[in-house]
């Protein structure tokens, strides 16, 4: 390590000697311009001293009061703009007070009165003492308190302390008997006043009096010359006498006093040697025996402490005199500043003057610091010094090199690393050439976390190396990977480091981090389908979404039992949608031989149940392993399962049943393999339900099995008791109760009893009720039926027919042909070998429409209405002739409201022979 500076170290001194320097000028400050500069105020002020004169001025932090010989009070700005007057007095205002929130003026003046405003309200409160009043001090938190207090005296030597009580407004004489009051100051609770006699301090908030401060010997008369008092902070009133300036410190705690502490001072010492130590110091004959030691500047403060000492190599020091030395600084410019300070710019130089020789001292600066710093060896403070100063780039780049340069021989790498972003910045060279530096020290790994990516950014080769450098090194795979995570692609290429990783694989050197960080490289080279196996063996949840985004079903046969320990919620469905890529038979074959790393058999129950619900016979030859599977993790699906499946083994099925105890299912088994008293044994004997035993036997339709239910159901008195309830519309309940033994008691049985009789009143009436709207139904049919068969069916010829299709829409065709084919049927049942039952000519030598009847007669069209006109005679005026299309509507509408509506055709189109003879 590099050596320490001692205390006294050039450090400290050079630092101190600056502020040292500076305090020897304090008494030449003034010489060379005032402090002060002086301009005229402005704004309303010129014009409202035209006409009055102004007698006294107050100052807050919002405003400025001005008070007039006129008894004006003005309020203005701090440009001199007037914001508000008052005209309170009719005689010269004496004295002004504001509150410290700058919300209330008070005013005194020689009329006797004493004038409060408020500046923002109209609230005045004016009080009157009869005598002229010099001096007001309000409260400073007037605004605040409710107490509305404040102080004033004037040429009746009463000092008045008033307040607000709560029946009005008192007075209270503080102090009388010393003279005129003169001057009233309020700073938090003390007011300080001045009489003829001198200075008082009162304490209001303990209400005593603190001290009183006389009036200083052969000053003025106070009526020719006013005192003037300040407060400068809470304890420290400054007074101001005629010539004389006082301040009193007043100590608010005892224990505590003001302790002064001074400016450092700048001091030229001279050190005698020993034989000298008796000699008179002033001595003018020079010592031949030249045993006198180096002059010495030293700093030291006000109380005598020693800050810093330096000494010097003067020319011929061993020979002189303290009277030989003198010290001079140089005089401070115009624009000094109080406390004895040079102004900004300025440079104090000290002058150590010896009979032979002139040293000229002066702050050193900062790059002389950061010298001597690194000199001694204190790069990071040196560093430090550069960066607070501001320096030059080129120093701080010198400092900056020669502090790594320190670090690297000192072994400490990682503290050189830290440190590269400061000090390299934005210079790509520089980082480049400290990469392959940190390279060839094999300590690159440290320094990659603070390589930059951009601004600026390296060449390709600088990433690569790095990377191959995390890579190749166990102990920083992690850094590697979060490397690649958050570098950007685009600054070097992933080969390099692909190339370097591979060969580490399936070694000892193998980590997690590192197949991450292999597989991140693979998706940068877009070799998705080796960064999918990755991911799945190191079972990444995002493994899913990268499938998906990158279209990778068909890499996916060779994963399954990883994505299915990943998330089985997602891989399930991803291998039902996929099962035409992966076959069932190789999910279950993988997921087997996966026994020893995960819970192979409940992955297979989500699976294959998945599979059933999607396809019942997609994994038929799975069924029997389903079984069991449903057996031992999900229950309460195994009925339904069984139910659905005709691909398993009954037997097996029955043999995990009985071993699980699975009540419900060996009933169902038992059911399907035919032994249904076995079935209904378990039912009644463990299940012990009677209904379920009831809905069992109705759904087999077996009376033997009813006799077996019965039998067993004999010795139980619940179960015949529910039994009577449940044999409405399956047995007879008289058969029941005639087969219960003597003496059985049956819980209830009076209200079974009356409910079975209930139930057989209701659906004995339920029959006959359904009996009679049977019996209306073939009623209205056989009525129906008969309308049907009392119309006739009219026979076209082609034409007509042709002729039809042509005018009508796709709808009558459709009818049509259906007509045809219904007439078709007809024509082989015409009684009279195809003739006319009225002409007996045969229908096909006339070219007219024929009317076929269900009773098989038939008639042209023109034979059958003159029939019918004549039958009319003089019974009823013919109606006329209805069209082909007409007739088809009436006849062959299926309607059962059209009987209603063609009664005309009912009347009409019937068979003359069948009518005649029935008449």
């Amino acid at each position: 390590m590099s050596p320490k500076p001692s205390e006294n170290g050039m450090e400290g001194d050079d630092e101190r000697e600056e502020d040292s320097d500076e305090e020897n000028s304090e008494a030449e400050e003034e010489e060379d311009e005032p402090r002060l500069k002086y301009q005229r105020m402005g704004g309303s002020v010129p014009t409202l001293l035209q006409s009055d004169a102004a007698s006294c001025i107050a100052v807050s932090e919002r405003m400025i009061a001005l008070g007039t010989h006129g008894g004006s009070v003005h309020i203005l700005d701090f440009l001199g703009n007037q914001v508000k007057e008052f005209n309170p007095h009719t005689s010269a205002v004496n004295d002004l007070s504001f509150d410290v929130e700058g919300e209330y003026i008070g005013s005194c003046s020689d009329d006797g009165s004493v004038v409060i405003n408020s500046l923002f309200t109209e609230e005045r409160m004016t009080f009157e003492y009869h005598r002229p009043m010099k001096a007001i001090a309000l409260d400073p938190d007037y605004s605040r308190k409710s107490s509305r207090r404040f102080v004033t005296g004037g040429l009746a030597g009463n000092l008045y302390f008033n307040m607000k009580k709560w029946i009005g407004y008192r007075d209270q004489i503080l102090h009388s008997g010393e003279g005129p009051i003169h001057a009233v100051k309020w700073r938090t609770s003390l007011i300080a006043w001045a009489n003829d006699a001198g200075v008082k301090v009162y304490d209001a908030s303990n209400d005593q009096r603190v001290t009183f401060i006389e009036r200083p010997r052969g000053i003025p008369r106070p009526e020719l010359l006013l005192p003037h008092l300040v407060w400068q902070d809470d304890t420290l009133l400054v007074i101001g006498w005629g010539t004389s300036v006082k301040i009193a410190s007043i100590r608010t705690n005892q224990n505590n006093g003001i302790a002064p502490f001074g400016d450092s001072l700048v001091v030229l010492a001279y050190i005698p040697g020993k034989e000298d130590a008796e000699k008179d110091f002033s001595s003018s004959v020079p010592s031949r025996q030249g045993n006198a030691q180096r002059p010495e500047v030293r700093v030291v403060t006000r109380t005598n402490d020693e800050l810093a000492t330096d000494a010097l190599p003067i020319l011929g020091f061993e020979h002189y005199k303290a009277k030989d030395y003198s010290l001079a600084h140089s005089p401070f410019s115009g624009s000094s500043y109080a406390g004895g300070q040079w102004a900004a710019g300025d440079e104090p130089l000290y002058y150590i003057v010896s009979p032979k020789d002139v040293v000229i001292a002066k702050p050193r600066d900062a790059e002389d610091h950061v010298a001597w710093l690194v000199q001694h060896g204190w790069h990071e403070k040196a560093l430090e010094a550069v960066e607070a100063s501001q320096a030059r780039s080129e120093l701080l780049d010198e400092v900056g090199s020669g502090y790594l340069d320190h670090l690297i021989v000192e072994r400490k790498y990682a503290e050189a690393a830290s440190l590269c972003p400061k000090l390299l910045r934005g210079s790509a060279s520089a980082w480049e050439r400290w990469v392959f530096h940190f390279a060839h020290l094999r300590q690159l790994p440290v320094l990659v976390p603070y390589i930059p990516t951009e601004n600026p950014r390296l060449r390709d080769t600088a990433y690569e190396v790095a990377l191959v450098a995390l890579a190749t090194n166990t102990s920083f795979h992690k850094d590697l990977l979060s490397t690649v995570k958050t570098w950007p692609p685009v600054i070097y290429s992933a080969l390099p480091i692909i190339s370097a990783i591979e060969p580490q694989l399936n070694t000892s050197s193998t980590t997690d981090e590192l197949k991450e960080a292999l597989a991140e490289l693979y998706v940068i080279d877009g070799q998705y389908e080796k960064a999918f196996s990755l991911y799945a063996d190191l079972m990444k949840p995002g493994v899913f979404d990268f499938i998906e985004k990158h279209d990778l079903h068909d890499v996916i046969r060779e994963k399954v039992a990883q994505l299915m320990m990943i998330d089985c919620k997602r891989a399930v469905p991803l291998f039902i949608q996929q099962r035409d890529l992966i076959s069932p038979s190789d999910v279950v074959s993988q997921l087997m031989a996966a026994k020893n790393k995960c819970d192979y058999r409940y992955f297979l129950q989500l699976y294959l149940h998945s599979l059933f619900v999607s396809n019942p016979h997609a994994g038929m030859e799975f069924h029997d392993m389903q079984v069991e599977l449903y057996a031992d993790y999900d229950p309460k699906m195994l009925l339904s399962f069984l139910r659905n499946s005709q691909h398993y083994t009954l037997e097996k099925a029955y043999e995990i049943c009985v071993k699980r105890d699975l009540l419900k299912e060996q009933v169902f088994i038992l059911g399907r393999m035919g032994n249904s008293k076995q079935a209904l044994a378990v039912i009644i004997n463990k299940l012990g339900d009677i209904e379920e035993a009831i809905e069992f036997v109705s759904m087999q339709n077996d009376d033997e099995l009813w006799e077996e239910l019965i039998k067993q159901c004999l010795n139980k008195p619940e179960m015949v008791g529910v039994l009577l309830e449940h044999t409405v519309g399956n047995l007879d309940p008289l058969y029941i109760v005639n087969r219960v033994p003597n003496g059985l008691e049956i819980p209830r049985l009076r209200d079974r009893l009356v409910k079975i009789i209930t139930d057989y009143r209701t659906e004995t009436s339920l029959r006959h009720g359904c009996n009679d709207i049977l019996k209306a139904d073939c009623v209205n049919l056989l009525i129906k039926y008969y309308k049907e068969a009392r119309r006739a069916i009219c026979l076209s010829n082609e034409e007509d027919e042709a002729h039809t299709k042509t005018d009508k829409n796709q709808s009558s065709q459709s009818y049509d042909r259906s007509l045809s084919l219904r007439s078709m049927e007809v024509k082989p049942k015409i009684r009279g070998g195809a003739r006319c039952c009225m002409c007996f000519d045969p229908f096909s030598i006339h070219n007219v429409s024929i009317y076929v009847f269900y009773c098989c007669h038939a008639y042209h069209e023109t034979c059958l209405m003159d029939s019918i006109n004549s039958l009319s005679g003089s019974k009823k005026k013919p109606a006329p002739t209805p069209t082909q299309d007409e007739s088809l509507f009436y006849k062959y509408e299926n309607d059962d409201d059209a009987d209603d509506e063609v009664e005309y055709d009912d009347a009409q189109m019937r068979c003359i022979l069948c009518t005649t003879a029935a008449g």
